[in-house]
């Protein structure tokens, strides 16, 4: 066995491992499948003995079976003439039928049943993992690749569990079946009409690796094409802005024709195979026929179970090459669903989130924050923190400085564990923050970002996140602490009132103030405002100082300054160039050092302060 074939097979005891908590539906459905497999071959057995004996006969039982036959033939009838007892036959074959189209009913129910019920949870666990994920994960990967891994790819994988795995099992059993009814009616006839089988078993096989291939390419093509649309869409803004409309879609005429060509080669692939198939189907009852051509110049007796034996192997023939023709379908789905279950199922098992090894989840955040030598890389010895020691005073406030990639922002996300760092330690009391379940720890820590990220649902949703414990009455409050009830109230709906995606409707201080309400309502012991006034106008940053001012009461804070007043009245500003602490002090101290501190004001401070 191929090192590839252990692969699927691995893959595929993954995938039943779902199955375990619907073992009865499973179970139900493996069990209709085999009765399915075994009902439609029967049927040209029936056909034969009518036509042996009730319509090419005299009307006499011709064989053992046809004695054991009888026996149900007079169970439909009390009468014992021919018509008779050709009419129990139809009225048992039109019976037979009706609970054959029952069982396909209900297999497919139950098939449908157990793929849905699988990808609901495949999908829920995954969505659950990339919620554990680090932020290194989506930093690195295009966020329409994570949508193609929760919606494209796990709907193929149901198509594993419907038309795929079980259909197979139940088409080998029918083959398998129809071959031995074949052989038992007549090896030497049997052998004849199986003469095609041989070509048409290797016309699969090179059909199969065509398809497996085609397959893994449309994956790539799909994947290409969901992370562009999402990411073009998202930034419309930018291409309109800047023009660039038709150059953006001749990029995607590109890709939509990668996309196209990976499903033609997919087509073009069956476009051979099928008709092949009816080429070879066609080869086995032409055989049939120059068999039953050879029977002419036999006894009546010979010609006339020869009539029944062409029709009914006609119909078995039919039988046998159906499943193996759909064999080919079912095992391109499977493929399919094989490929795209690799793919997420290497994501289940991925090791990107952070270990919360942590145990304590009652804790007093009302004390110090100390970062002592920290070090930290976003890959391997790139060093972006170089040595990082300060502490922050319990409900004291600590502004960082510096230029764009100084570290500034890596220093707060290491405090709440978006990231892990790699020497050092970070500390509040005494407590490392890995000791801390990684809840308790962020559910006391509040950020408020320079990009405020609002959901497309209403201003209320957005400040509670869904939270039932925060009350409308709890978020009208914070609303006027912030000073932002009277802009909402202005809105249709007031607090009902849908954002849209991204908050597109709202002005960025409106959503920054609506942040700031996010923050005060969740009562965070410990604040983070990461370049929390940058980008608003100076009304709105106004309001937003008040927030800040009310947010920072009682409470432990990181400033990641940008503007003058963010960080005058901070207990102590620390310099942050290349990833170390250059200077430290207050406002007058700094000044005075005549060094990093003096020169980004004189450059991003004293225009502002001027204004002022």
């Amino acid at each position: 066995m191929s090192e590839k074939s252990k692969l699927d097979l691995s893959i595929m005891g993954k995938l039943l491992r779902f199955s375990f908590p619907y073992s009865f539906v499973f179970i139900s459905a493996i069990i209709l499948m085999i009765l399915f497999a075994f009902l439609g071959p029967i049927r040209p057995v029936i056909i034969m003995e009518m036509i042996n004996n009730y319509v090419a006969g005299d009307g006499q039982v011709l064989s053992d079976r046809g004695i054991e036959i009888q026996t149900i033939i007079n169970w439909f009838t009390t009468q014992n003439t021919i018509a008779g007892q050709l009419y129990a036959w139809t009225v048992f074959l039109l019976v037979l039928l009706v609970i054959e189209t029952l069982i396909q009913f209900l297999l497919t129910y139950f098939a449908n049943l157990l793929g849905q019920s699988i990808i609901r949870d495949i999908r829920i666990k995954l969505y659950k993992h990339f919620n554990s994920f680090k932020l290194k994960y989506f930093d690195t990967t295009p966020n329409g690749t994570v949508v193609t891994r929760m919606v494209s790819d796990i709907e193929a994988i149901a198509d594993v569990f419907t038309t795929g795995l079980i259909t197979m099992i139940g088409d080998i059993i029918r083959l398998v079946f129809v071959i031995y009814l074949m052989f038992e009616a007549s090896w030497k006839l049997s052998l004849l009409a199986l003469i095609p089988i041989p070509l048409l078993l290797i016309a699969t096989r090179i059909f199969a690796r065509a398809m497996k291939k085609a397959f893994q390419h449309e994956r790539l093509q799909v994947n290409k094409l969901n992370t562009f649309v999402q990411e073009h869409i998202s930034g419309m803004f930018i291409v309109q802005l800047f023009n660039r409309q038709k150059i953006e879609s001749e990029k995607f005429d590109g890709i939509n024709q990668g996309h196209r060509n990976a499903h033609v080669s997919a087509v073009w692939a069956n476009s051979i195979f099928f008709p092949v198939v009816e080429l070879l189907s066609s080869l086995s009852i032409a055989f049939l026929i120059m068999w039953a051509m050879f029977q002419v110049d036999q006894p009546p007796s010979v010609i006339r179970d020869s009539f029944g034996m062409v029709v009914g192997f006609t119909l078995w023939i039919h039988m046998l090459y159906r499943p193996i023709r759909q064999l080919a379908d079912r095992f391109n789905v499977l493929q399919r669903g094989m490929v795209r279950a690799e793919r997420v199922l290497e994501i289940l098992e991925r090791k990107e989130h952070i270990d919360d090894k942590g145990t304590i989840q009652t804790f007093d955040f009302n004390q110090k924050i100390t970062f002592d030598n920290v070090w930290f890389a976003y890959k391997d010895t790139d060093w972006v923190l170089k040595g990082i020691s300060f502490e922050v005073g319990a409900t004291k406030s600590v502004a960082l400085v510096g230029t764009t990639g100084a570290g500034k922002s890596t220093i707060t996300n290491l405090l709440t564990r978006f990231y892990e760092f790699q020497k050092g330690s970070i500390k509040i009391g005494e407590t490392n923050i890995r000791e801390i379940e990684l809840q308790t720890l962020r559910q006391n820590i509040a950020i408020v970002l320079q990009e405020v990220f609002l959901f497309s649902d209403s201003i209320l949703f957005n400040i509670t996140l869904g939270d039932e414990s925060i009350s409308k009455e709890k978020v009208i409050e914070a609303a006027k602490k912030v000073g932002a009830h009277e802009f909402i109230m202005r809105l249709p709906g007031g607090y009902d009132y849908n954002v849209r995606e991204r908050g597109g409707v709202l002005s960025v201080g409106q959503k920054q103030l609506i942040s700031f309400i996010r923050a005060y309502v969740y009562n965070p012991k410990i604040l983070i405002l990461d370049e929390a006034t940058a980008s608003v106008d100076s009304e709105s940053e106004e309001l937003i100082q008040k927030a800040t001012q009310e947010l920072q009461k009682g409470r432990t804070s990181i400033v990641i300054a940008h503007r003058l007043s963010t960080i005058i009245n901070s207990s102590e500003i620390l310099v942050i160039d290349q990833g170390q602490i250059k200077e430290r002090g207050n406002h007058e101290e700094l000044i005075k050092m005549d060094g990093h501190y003096k020169k980004l004001y004189e450059l991003n401070f004293s225009q502002e302060e001027s204004k002022n």
